[in-house]
């Protein structure tokens, strides 16, 4: 049995991780368990390094917590504001005892509406909610899910990044450079 301990208590990112996984490694019999683990970084972090560092925080420190785990995996949501306009992505990083692994989401544009809330400092789950009258939104289809009609959930938009992220773990004898990890 794999063990994956994902760094937080959110369902959605413990699916998205574990249906990533199952895609990867379909002959492989996996488990998934969230732990809640700091991030290190603002709750709504901005910018590319940011929220690739958050991910990679979460990571680490879910590994130091349950360390009885196979993989470790972090996943960061975070915005970029440039030039007027707002825009959303995830960083994913997955590490192992041997490998790290990591990829990025693909970004979409936030309608104005969600993104001046979220310049006036509040996390875009909170944000959703208020715009569309919803309630903790991000434990369910997420921004992405209400912008897209449910076309794309949260989860299907995650699980994505943790297929991506686990390429050096499905090409073992291929050479990936360094991911920067935090230190400690």
């Amino acid at each position: 049995m794999t063990t994956l301990i994902v760094a937080s208590s959110n369902p959605v990112k413990i699916t998205a991780a574990l249906a990533g996984f199952q895609r990867m490694f379909p002959r492989e019999n996996c488990t998934a368990q969230g732990i809640s683990a700091p991030s290190g970084v603002r709750d709504q972090p901005h910018g590319d390094a940011e929220t690739r560092l958050g991910a990679a925080n979460r990571a680490a420190s879910v590994r130091r917590l349950a360390p009885h785990g196979d993989y470790w995996i972090g996943i960061e949501g975070g915005v970029i504001d440039q030039d007027g306009i707002m825009q959303v992505f995830a960083w994913v990083v997955i590490l192992s005892d041997q490998r790290v692994g990591a990829a990025r989401t693909a970004m979409y544009i936030l309608p104005e509406e969600v993104a001046r809330l979220v310049r006036t400092g509040l996390e875009l789950g909170d944000a959703d909610d208020a715009v569309f009258g919803r309630s903790n939104s991000k434990q369910e289809d997420g921004s992405v899910g209400i912008l897209t009609s449910g076309t794309l959930d949260r989860r299907e938009y995650y699980a994505h990044a943790v297929v991506l992220a686990l390429i050096p773990f499905k090409q073992p004898l291929l050479t990936f450079p360094s991911f920067p990890l935090p230190q400690g």
